[in-house]
C-alpha cells in the first residue's frame, strides 16, 4: 500500500485508531476524508488539522453510508483508498438469554455489515482508478477469543477471512485488499482500554503501523509486534497457551489481543 499522494476516505476516524491514522497519514501529504456519527468531533479534527475533511457517517445505517459514499466522491473524485475502520465491542454473557442477542444483532451490523456496506458503496470507483487499496480492519481476536467478546470474536475472524475472499477475487484488478490486526491498543473501544497498562499506546501504535507501510508496500497483513502473540499461535503450536493467557485471571491479560 502506498501511501504517498492517495485520497483517503476513513470512517470511524473521529476517534481511537482511526483518529490517529487519519492525522498520520495527512501529515505524510495525503488527502484524508474522515467519517463520523457526531458532527462536533468532525469539526474538532477539522479545526485542528486544516488539511483533513470529513462527512457525517454512521456506519450502521445502510442509508447514511450511501449519503456519504456520495458526498465523498463527489468533493473527491480521486478517491482511492478506503479504510474501513468503524466497529463496536461490548462485553456479552451468552449463558443467560437477555440481552446478548441485541448486542450480537449490533455488533454484526456495525462490525462486519458495515464493512460489506461500505466497500459495496465504493467498489465501483475504486475499480475505475489506476490503483486502489481498500484496507480493512480486524484484530488479534480473529485468531483467538477474548470469553468476554463472542460476537465481537467472531465479527474480527469474518473480516479476516473476507479479506482473504476479497484478495482473491479482485487479483488481477487495480484493487488491493490490505488488513490491518491491531492488538490491544489503549482507546476507548471499551471502558478500561484507554487506561489498560498492558495495552499498547495508541501513539506508538500507529508509528508502528506507518513504518510497515513505508518499509513493505506490498504487505497483505500489517502486523505490530505486540499482535503476533495471537496472530500465530496455531501456526506455532501453542494456541491453547495463547487462550489460557489471553482469558487468565489477570484482569489485564485479559485484553491483551483486543482492540
Amino acid at each position: 500500500m502506498d501511501i504517498t499522494g492517495r485520497t483517503i476516505f476513513i470512517p470511524g476516524a473521529t476517534s481511537g485508531i482511526g483518529r490517529a491514522l487519519a492525522i498520520a497519514l495527512a501529515e505524510r501529504g495525503n488527502t484524508v476524508i474522515v467519517g463520523g456519527r457526531r458532527r462536533e468531533l468532525i469539526d474538532d479534527l477539522r479545526s485542528s488539522h486544516p488539511g483533513i475533511d470529513g462527512v457525517e457517517i454512521d456506519t450502521s445505517d445502510a442509508a447514511s453510508i450511501e449519503r456519504a459514499a456520495a458526498e465523498v466522491l463527489e468533493r473527491h473524485p480521486g478517491l482511492d483508498v478506503l479504510v474501513t475502520m468503524a466497529g463496536i465491542m461490548n462485553a456479552e454473557d451468552w449463558t443467560s438469554p437477555v440481552g446478548f442477542v441485541d448486542s450480537a444483532e449490533r455488533t454484526v451490523t456495525t462490525n462486519l455489515m458495515g464493512p460489506i456496506r461500505l466497500i459495496g458503496a465504493f467498489i465501483e470507483h475504486l475499480l475505475t482508478r489506476p490503483a486502489a487499496t481498500i484496507m480493512t480492519v480486524s484484530s488479534g481476536l480473529a485468531f483467538a477469543p477474548l470469553a468476554a467478546t463472542p460476537s465481537y470474536n467472531a465479527t474480527k475472524a469474518a473480516i479476516h477471512m473476507l479479506s482473504e475472499s476479497l484478495r482473491l477475487q479482485y487479483a488481477g484488478s487495480p484493487v488491493e485488499i490490505v488488513e490491518l490486526v491491531p492488538p490491544a491498543v489503549q482507546t476507548d473501544l471499551m471502558p478500561g482500554h484507554a487506561d489498560n497498562p498492558q495495552a499498547q499506546p495508541l501513539d506508538e501504535f500507529v508509528d508502528e503501523v506507518m513504518a510497515i507501510l513505508e518499509r513493505d508496500a506490498d504487505v497483505r497483513e500489517v502486523l505490530v509486534e505486540r499482535v503476533k502473540f495471537l496472530r500465530h499461535g496455531e501456526a506455532r503450536g501453542d494456541y491453547a497457551d495463547v487462550v489460557r493467557t489471553l482469558n487468565s485471571s489477570d484482569p489485564h491479560a485479559g485484553r491483551r489481543g483486543a482492540r
